[in-house]
C-alpha cells in the first residue's frame, strides 16, 4: 500500500519540523517548501495527497499557492495556516476552496485529526456521485432534477463535500435543505461519521445548553446520568443546525466561542473536550435582517455564512416536477406493496401550474392524500384537490374582507392570523408542536404569535 504523502509550506523552520515530526509519526510522508515557488517546483515532481501551507510567506501568501494548485492538481485538498486571531484570512482561504484552516500556535490535537479527514476525502466523482445518490443506501436522500438550478445546486453539493468549510443553507421551508446537507455529508471524508440534525426551533430555550453541551450526573436537577450533547454526538461527523436563526442571543454567543475554540464543556464538567465537527446550518429567514435587527450576533452569522448554498423553490423549477412526482410514487408504492400509481395529464399539469408554497414536502403530501382518495390506481385533478387560488380571486377574495370587516389593515391580518392558527390547534387537538409544524413555522415562532395575539 502507498504511503500517504503531505507538502508542507511555511518559512519557520521549527514549525516545519513540527508538523514533519507529526506526520511521521503519522506514517504519512512529508516534503517541506519555505515559499510559493519552492512549493510549485515541489509539486512539479511529486503528487501530493494534502497541501498545508502558511499565510504569509515570502514571496507571497497561502492564497497563491491555494490558487496555484486548484488550478494545476484540482484533486489536492489545501489547508491554511493563518496567526491567532486571523478570521478574515480563514474565511477568505475557504471562500477560495481550501479544504480547512489552522491556528496559530499549531495544536497537534487539531492538527492530527485535520490531515486525517484531508486524507480520507472521496474522488471527485464519487463526490458527485453522492451529490444525486447514486452511492447511496435505499432509502437515503437523493436530489433529482435536470433543471439549471437543480443541476447548479448538485454541482456545489459535490463541491463542498470536499471541504470542511462551514456551509449557509438557504430557501423556503421544504425546499431540501436538509437533503442537500446530508447529500454533503455523505460525499466527505465525514460520512463514517455521524450526522446529527438539530432543529433550532423546537428547543425550549431553558433545555438549550444542556440540549448542545450535555451534561454530567447532578448538574442539575434531574440530571442522573452522565449524557453527551448535539456536538459531542456529532464528534468526527457533521452536526446541521436547522432554522440556526431561531437560536436565542446567549445561546449564540456559546456557539461562537465552541466553533472558535473546538472544544465543549459539559454543564457540571470542569474540563473541556476537544472536538472536530463540521457544522452546517440552514434557514428559511434572512439572517442579514437579523444581523441588521439585532436579533442575531453578526460575528456568528460570519462564521457560518462562509459559503452560501440556496436551495430553488419548487414553483422556480416546474419542469423537474415529474420527475419528483414519478420518484414518489415509487416510493409510496415500495411501502405500500402496490403497483405505483400513474397520473392523468391533467393532474400533472395542475401540479406544474401550482405554486407550492410548502415546496418538496407539500408536493409529498399533495401525492399521499390522492393516493388515498384515488380509483384505479390513476390519481387525477380531482383527487388533487389544489385550493389555491389565481393572483386575481386572492386580490378580490381580501377586498372583499377587509370591505365586509371593516377593519384597518393591521387589525385584518391579526385576525386573519388568530383564526389560521386557532385551526390549526383545533386541528392538532392543541398540540403545539404539531400545530406549529401544520402552519409551517417554527414552534418559536408559534410560541411568539401566541403571546402577542393574546391566546391563551
Amino acid at each position: 500500500m502507498n504511503r500517504k504523502s503531505v507538502l508542507i509550506v511555511d518559512d519557520e523552520a521549527d514549525i516545519r519540523e513540527l508538523l514533519v515530526l507529526t506526520l511521521t509519526r503519522m506514517g504519512v510522508d512529508a516534503d517541506t517548501a519555505g515559499t510559493v515557488q519552492e512549493a510549485q517546483e515541489a509539486l512539479k515532481h511529486r503528487p501530493y495527497d494534502l497541501c498545508l501551507t502558511d499565510m504569509r510567506l515570502p514571496d507571497g501568501d497561502g492564497l497563491a499557492v491555494l490558487n496555484h494548485i486548484s488550478e494545476h492538481y484540482g484533486n489536492t485538498p489545501v489547508a491554511v495556516i493563518t496567526a491567532y486571531g486571523s478570521t478574515d484570512n480563514a474565511v477568505a482561504a475557504l471562500k477560495a476552496g481550501a479544504f480547512d484552516y489552522l491556528a496559530k500556535p499549531i495544536k497537534v490535537e487539531q492538527l492530527r485529526p485535520l490531515v486525517m479527514s484531508a486524507l480520507k476525502l472521496p474522488k471527485p466523482v464519487q463526490a458527485r456521485r453522492a451529490a444525486i445518490g447514486e452511492t447511496a443506501q435505499p432509502g437515503a436522500p437523493r436530489l433529482l432534477g435536470e433543471s439549471p438550478a437543480i443541476v447548479r445546486a448538485r454541482e456545489m453539493i459535490s463541491k463542498l463535500s470536499r471541504s470542511q468549510a462551514p456551509v449557509y443553507i438557504t430557501g423556503e421551508s421544504g425546499s431540501g435543505k436538509e437533503v442537500a446537507a446530508r447529500l454533503m455529508h455523505m460525499g466527505s471524508s465525514r460520512a463514517d461519521g455521524a450526522f446529527v440534525a438539530v432543529n433550532c426551533g423546537a428547543i425550549p430555550e431553558n433545555l438549550m445548553e444542556s440540549e448542545f453541551f450535555g451534561y454530567r450526573r447532578g448538574a442539575f436537577t434531574g440530571a442522573d446520568n452522565d449524557r453527551i450533547g448535539f456536538l459531542q454526538a456529532a464528534q468526527k461527523g457533521t452536526l446541521f443546525l436547522d432554522e440556526v436563526g431561531d437560536l436565542p442571543l446567549a445561546m449564540q454567543v456559546k456557539l461562537l466561542r465552541v466553533i472558535q475554540e473546538k472544544k465543549v464543556r459539559r454543564l457540571g464538567d470542569t474540563e473541556e473536550a476537544a472536538i472536530d465537527v463540521r457544522i452546517i446550518s440552514a434557514t428559511h429567514r434572512n439572517l442579514g435582517e437579523q444581523v441588521d435587527a439585532g436579533e442575531f450576533r453578526q460575528d456568528l452569522f460570519y462564521r457560518l455564512n462562509v459559503i452560501e448554498l440556496k436551495m430553488p423553490a419548487l414553483r422556480e423549477i416546474p419542469e423537474d416536477i415529474p420527475l419528483m412526482v414519478g420518484q414518489v410514487l415509487e416510493r409510496f408504492a415500495r411501502l405500500s406493496g402496490n403497483n405505483p400509481a400513474t397520473i392523468s395529464e391533467e393532474a400533472m399539469l395542475a401540479l406544474r401550474r401550482y405554486d407550492f408554497p410548502g415546496n418538496v414536502r407539500e408536493l409529498e403530501n399533495i401525492l399521499e392524500r390522492a393516493l388515498a382518495l384515488c380509483s384505479d390506481n390513476v390519481i387525477r385533478e380531482t383527487d388533487l384537490y389544489l385550493t389555491q387560488a389565481t393572483p386575481r380571486e386572492k386580490s378580490a377574495a381580501l377586498d372583499g374582507a377587509l370591505g365586509t370587516r371593516g377593519l384597518p389593515l393591521h387589525d385584518f391580518l391579526d385576525q386573519v392570523e388568530r383564526e389560521a392558527i386557532l385551526k390549526a390547534l383545533e386541528a392538532t387537538r392543541f398540540n403545539k408542536t404539531a400545530a406549529a409544524k401544520l402552519l409551517g413555522i417554527t414552534f418559536r415562532s408559534l410560541r411568539y404569535r401566541l403571546d402577542r395575539l393574546g391566546i391563551d
